[in-house]
């Protein structure tokens, strides 16, 4: 396993060094719409603390994290109407991880849909992306 690189896209959202959709902030953590989603709805989570993945992650960090993620889980649900949802966090380039900074996606699951590829499509539409976090973001606030 390599170093921690700090200028990963994702500490660089979190620095503000690269726009992104914002749904929902804590001193702990930072969700964003997907800007290459598998499925309408699809938010991020990163956590503030840098690791690169669960692997060398500190578990307080993922602790404070993960209790947000039950939350964030249901308002995406809600908010997209979708009929389920996928929790997903990749370690290492084996597994399917493109970024490393850890994070967990929240995909809404739509019966009847098959699910986009894993950092495979296009990106998504800014438009919809900004409608989809208010969306989450108003369940959030309910």
């Amino acid at each position: 396993m390599t170093d921690y690189d700090p200028q990963n896209i994702f500490a660089r959202i979190l620095r503000g060094e690269i726009p992104s959709t914002k749904v929902y902030e804590t001193d702990h953590l930072l969700a964003i719409m997907d800007a290459f989603p598998q499925s309408r709805g699809h938010v991020l989570v990163l956590p503030k603390t840098p690791s690169r993945n669960i692997l060398d992650a500190d578990p307080a960090a993922v602790a404070q994290v993960a209790a947000e993620l039950p939350r964030l889980a249901r308002a995406v649900k809600a908010a997209m109407r979708a009929d389920g949802l996928r929790v997903v966090q990749f370690n290492e380039a084996p597994s399917g991880q493109t970024v490393f900074h850890l994070h967990f996606h929240l995909i809404p699951i739509y019966e009847g849909v098959e699910l986009g590829r894993h950092a495979g499509g296009g990106p998504a539409d800014a438009g919809e992306l900004a409608t989809q976090a208010a969306a989450i973001a108003a369940q959030l606030a309910s």
